[in-house]
């Protein structure tokens, strides 16, 4: 996420168990891509931030996306910093980007009211509210995001609202 780095911990705990096998550059760069389109809603003022690219559908294509442009990307910093490192093949890449879209859709999952994770499978969010910490673990993403941009903790919206605002998604 390009707000808080809450969502590179589980490419750390990949990359140290995948090692060459995964990309953590790749997965860096799925975590800015699956947060386009909630800065853009942030900067438009929209109530709703988490639209389709926060669905299974979404990952899997900002994931496929990820890949193809952080490789070549990727092999370029690399070779730029003369870095010493494994050859980056398409394995690592698309191990790093579809793991970090899908834990990202994830991990949003248990904070965001707005989002329909399962989506074109089922609507609604069944994970929302799995951390049992409230607003207290959205707290661990700081001050800022909690009550700011991410708009975690108690929401003004009834369950109608936030149905008839996904439907102009």
């Amino acid at each position: 996420m390009p707000f808080t780095p809450f969502h590179l911990g589980p490419g750390a705990a990949f990359k140290a168990i995948g090692g060459r096998h995964f990309s953590f550059m790749v997965f860096g760069g799925a975590q800015v891509l699956m947060d386009v389109e909630p800065l853009i809603r942030i900067l438009r003022g929209d109530f709703l931030l988490h639209g389709y690219t926060h669905s299974l559908a979404g990952a899997l294509l900002i994931g496929v996306v990820a890949a193809l442009i952080g490789k070549p990307i990727s092999a370029y910093v690399l070779a730029a910093l003369r870095l010493p490192h494994h050859p980056l093949t398409w394995f690592p890449a698309f191990s790093g980007a579809m793991i970090g879209t899908f834990s990202h859709v994830a991990l949003d999952a248990v904070m965001h009211a707005d989002m329909q994770p399962w989506w074109p499978l089922a609507s609604g969010n069944d994970l929302l509210g799995g951390h049992r910490g409230g607003a207290p673990a959205c707290g661990l993403r700081g001050a800022w995001c909690d009550r700011v941009a991410c708009r975690c903790g108690p929401q003004p919206a009834t369950s109608q609202a936030m149905k008839s605002t996904r439907a102009g998604v």
